[in-house]
């Protein structure tokens, strides 16, 4: 089982940027995917940006609504993925939810089986 943290979320307003932190502890050894996700009340949850690391380099893959804005990175050595959110707007308000697993499809909500608590962020306009 792996264990995920996230942290960083808040109230920003619009145009301003925050950095989400996701900690994986556990049995990180058997994941080499990690996503974050977000959602809002009556919607699906949805992919906002992740990251493989099977194989040579790094792969990442990230919605249109959020490309150029927002960036997904990893710190090996420390287990954490980040994703840091430039250019806010009042709809990227939701519930960001970090995910990790072990899969090759890192854009499909259900290939992972790890998930967060999730954390709220809210862009004021």
């Amino acid at each position: 089982q792996v264990q995920l943290v996230e942290s960083g979320g808040g109230l920003v307003q619009a145009g301003g940027s925050l950095r989400l932190s996701c900690v994986a502890s556990g049995r990180t050894f058997s994941i080499y995917a990690m996503g974050w996700f977000r959602q809002t009340p009556g919607k699906e949850r949805e992919l906002i940006a992740a990251i493989r690391w099977l194989g040579i380099g790094d792969s990442t893959k990230y919605a249109d609504s959020v490309k150029g804005r927002f960036t997904i990175s990893r710190d090996r050595a420390k287990n954490t993925v980040y994703l840091q959110m430039n250019s806010l707007k009042p709809e990227d308000t939701a519930v960001y939810y970090c995910a990790a697993g072990p899969t090759l499809n890192i854009q499909e909500v259900r290939a992972y089986d790890n998930w967060g608590q999730g954390t709220q962020v809210t862009v004021s306009s």
